[in-house]
């Protein structure tokens, strides 16, 4: 754990976030972003590494292998579920200095100038929900993760 950093923070409990552990292991976390009060995307998932650990150079090789099987995972429940067409994957660290990964869902519909993991937010068109709709949407993801191993 690392003073100061919102990850640790939020996986000590001392920060609540929307939605509810879509899935979590040793090594990750996964569950759907929180705007702090602002309507989110429906489908914008994040995966935590759990340990405190900057980047994806800074993982051990286990961490690396359950952070890309879990990518993977997520990735398949949103298309299957959710009937995503694409999955956009960023890491950036430039906010939070703590290994995340977003999984940004594209839904079929979504005009190309919107494509892209942020330019979906744009699209006025875009599913976006808060409270009861995220937790739907996260317990949906975890029953079908819970239901489909690969």
């Amino acid at each position: 754990m690392e003073k100061d950093c919102f990850i640790c923070d939020k996986h000590a409990g001392d920060i609540e976030t929307s939605g509810v552990c879509i899935y979590e292991d040793d090594y990750v976390y996964v569950g759907h972003i929180d705007r702090k009060g602002k309507p989110n995307y429906l489908g914008h998932i994040m995966i935590d590494l759990k340990r405190h650990a900057p980047s994806l150079a800074d993982m051990t090789e286990e961490e690396a292998k359950r952070f890309g099987i879990t990518m993977a995972r997520v990735s398949k429940a949103l298309m299957e579920s959710e009937q995503a067409e694409h999955i956009y994957s960023l890491v950036s660290g430039n906010s939070v200095p703590h290994l995340h990964m977003h999984l940004v869902a594209r839904y079929p519909g979504t005009p190309e100038e919107f494509w892209g993991p942020m330019e979906v937010y744009d699209w006025e068109g875009a599913p976006m929900g808060a409270g009861d709709e995220v937790v739907q949407l996260c317990t949906r993801l975890k029953a079908y993760m819970e239901k489909n191993a690969i």
